[in-house]
C-alpha cells in the first residue's frame, strides 16, 4: 500500500484518520517526526510492516506524521530523509522555511570579540550590600559547585 491510499485495515475504517491540528505548533512537528521515525516500515514476507505495533505499512500515525510534515512544509524527499536518518527526536526548525532568508543577526547581536578573535566575557555587576547587613558567605574560588563525595555503591556479594 502507498502512503496516500486508503487502509483496507479494519481497524483504520472503523476509526478514520487522525485528524491534523491547525494551527501547527512546535510540539505537534515534533510528535510527528518521532511518529514517522518510530513507524517506520519492516520488510516481512507478507509485506511491508510498521516497526512498532504490526500494521499494515503506512499505520495511522505515520500517515498522521507525514501529513504534518508536509504542512509543516516538507517534501516527501526530505520526510523519507528523516525515516532513513532513524532518530525520532531530530531537530526540525519551527517555522521552517525551504529556501527562505535566515534571521539576519545585526552587529549588535554578536557579542565583543578581542583581537585575537574570542569572545569577550561581560564582567558581573558588583553586588549592593545594605548597611547593617553581613555580606553571604561565598567558595574561596570561583567555579562550578563540587557535588558531595559519593560513597561506593552496596553491591550485593557473589555466593
Amino acid at each position: 500500500m502507498r502512503v496516500g491510499e486508503q487502509s483496507t485495515d479494519p481497524i483504520d475504517q472503523i476509526l478514520g484518520e487522525v485528524p491534523v491540528p491547525v494551527p501547527l505548533t512546535p510540539e505537534d512537528v515534533r510528535l510527528a517526526v518521532r511518529a514517522v521515525v518510530v513507524h517506520g516500515a519492516e520488510e516481512w514476507p507478507s509485506g511491508p510492516l510498521c516497526r512498532n505495533d504490526g500494521a499494515t505499512y503506512p499505520c495511522r500515525l505515520h500517515r498522521w506524521g507525514r501529513r504534518v510534515l508536509s504542512e509543516h512544509g516538507l517534501n516527501e524527499r526530505q520526510i523519507d530523509a528523516l525515516v532513513r536518518h532513524g532518530n525520532p527526536f531530530v531537530h526540525v526548525p519551527f517555522p521552517f522555511t525551504v529556501n527562505g532568508p535566515a534571521p539576519a543577526r545585526t552587529p549588535a547581536g554578536y557579542p565583543p570579540r578581542t583581537a585575537a578573535g574570542h569572545a569577550v566575557r561581560a564582567q558581573p555587576a558588583p553586588r549592593v550590600v545594605a548597611s547593617g547587613a553581613r555580606p553571604p558567605v561565598r567558595p574561596a574560588h570561583p567555579g562550578r559547585p563540587v557535588a558531595p563525595p559519593v560513597t561506593a555503591p552496596r553491591w550485593p556479594r557473589a555466593s
